[in-house]
């Protein structure tokens, strides 16, 4: 079983502790472990006094325990990375350069306003605010359905004691997303990696020593590898720029789908109703049936609104959809390797990168837009039939947004845009039709002076 909150001991710690209690062995005494010993001793206590500001300080309160998240990802991260001035300056320039390509293949303007390079734990600082709006509604529902699910006789036991619930939910909550975001921030790419940006409006950020460690798997050029992120990083802040209602919808389709979270504790009625005292004295076994080990009686969540899951996932498949389009389309012809990026890049969202495992542990909901690709495929052949200023006007509305059953339909959506032109046109013909018949006329645009046959007996009129 791995061990709670992700503190477990090393192999050396365990060969230490059996040469601090033999200090008459076969090795001797070392005098330098004492040091070491102390250090250790001091690191703890560091980390100790750490926890207990993260309990007690700004953010301590609510159904997470947000400072305490900050804290236990933090420290998971250890020592901070050295950016390099070299990894400022192609960021900059490569998101320079993206942005110029990027012009070509789509109506929205920049939405860059400044370009930044990320440690992983200037991630966590800077996406700890979005997490928030992301985490809460989830929490608060998980809190609520936990306890309406009580039995009335136990709320009314429990009396104060509710209150000490809250707390502890809370910081069970921070500790697993401080955990969560401590994993995610090394494989962070970008930003808005994980569908949303999460930094402040018009920054770009790109984040060097992931994207170091993504160039070295790949054996690509750190150069192309770095331009292709940078422009999907500059694509998703046109979209999220030029379709303003975007972000809070997204955050409203989370919020949405988590007031139909259901907690099922009918296993706890049972396991109240015939305990086996002998089970008390095995705290494991006591553990494995809570948390959902074999004939696990723990509590259940269920949702009861999966309709908001799909319209969530939709919502995201079309966002990296666009993206995918336009990129492909601004560097295809310009970066030798921009096909083996672009398929991998794919790949590794349908199968659910870091990203997705983590946005799926701390939320709740398993968000791989599987359809990325068709959504892709959709933008694309939308782009060809009506064009770009079209293709990027759906994106004014949400109500003008294809929806799931599009993403394996494109023809349905081109028809659709097709027909309203049809629409417009006949209109427009019509309107001209009238003007004729009753006198009027479009404006003469002709200036070679008046035709003696058709202007000077109007102007007579």
């Amino acid at each position: 079983m791995n061990q709670p909150f992700g503190f477990s001991a090393s192999d050396d710690d365990g060969r230490d502790d059996d040469r601090d209690r033999d200090p008459g062995g076969s090795g001797g005494f070392d005098p330098s472990q004492f040091g070491q010993f102390g250090q250790m001793l001091s690191q703890f206590g560091q980390m100790l006094g750490s926890m207990g500001s993260a309990m007690s300080g700004p953010g301590a309160s609510g159904p997470v325990n947000y400072q305490l998240a900050r804290t236990v990802a933090l420290q998971a991260l250890g020592r901070t990375p050295v950016v390099s001035e070299a990894s400022r300056t192609a960021a900059q320039e490569s998101v320079r350069l993206a942005e110029l390509w990027l012009d070509e293949t789509t109506q929205f303007p920049s939405g860059v306003h400044r370009t930044e390079v990320w440690t992983p734990q200037q991630w966590v600082e800077q996406s700890l605010p979005t997490w928030e709006k992301i985490c809460t509604p989830v929490a608060e529902q998980m809190n609520s359905a936990t306890k309406g699910a009580m039995p009335e006789e136990a709320r009314q036991l429990a009396g104060p004691l509710l209150g000490m619930l809250d707390q502890m939910g809370g910081m069970g909550f921070g500790m697993q997303l401080g955990q969560g975001l401590g994993k995610l921030a090394p494989a962070v790419l970008f930003s808005s990696e994980v569908g949303l940006p999460f930094g402040d409006d018009g920054v770009a950020a790109l984040c060097p020593t992931a994207i170091d460690a993504f160039a070295d798997e790949l054996e690509l050029p750190r150069q192309e590898v770095v331009v292709f992120l940078a422009a999907r990083e500059a694509a998703h802040l046109r979209l999220f720029a030029g379709a303003p209602w975007l972000r809070a919808r997204v955050l409203a389709t989370v919020d949405e789908y988590a007031r139909g979270i259901r907690v099922d504790t009918s296993g706890l009625d049972d396991l109240a109703a015939g305990l086996d005292p002998s089970m008390l004295q095995d705290p494991a076994k006591l553990q494995e049936l809570l948390s959902g080990g074999a004939g696990a009686i723990g509590p259940k969540v269920t949702n009861v609104n999966e309709a908001a899951l799909g319209r969530l996932e939709t919502l995201l498949a079309l966002v990296e959809g666009w993206v995918d389009a336009v990129v492909t389309a601004a560097v295809g012809d310009r970066l030798p390797s921009a096909d083996k990026l672009r398929e991998m890049w794919l790949r590794r969202r349908a199968a659910g990168g870091a990203a997705e495992q983590a946005f799926s542990t701390l939320v709740g909901l398993e968000l791989r837009p599987r359809l990325a690709r068709e959504a892709s495929e959709l933008w694309r052949r939308v782009d060809e039939a009506v064009g770009t200023e079209r293709r990027d006007g759906l994106w004014s509305h949400p109500d003008l947004l294809p929806v799931g059953e599009d993403l394996e339909n494109p023809a349905a959506v081109i028809d659709r845009l097709l027909d309203e032109s049809t629409g417009d046109q006949s209109g427009v013909d019509e309107i001209e039709k009238f003007l004729r018949e009753s006198g009027g006329g479009a404006p003469d645009t002709d200036t070679d002076g008046p035709d003696p046959d058709t202007d000077g007996p109007a102007r007579d009129a």
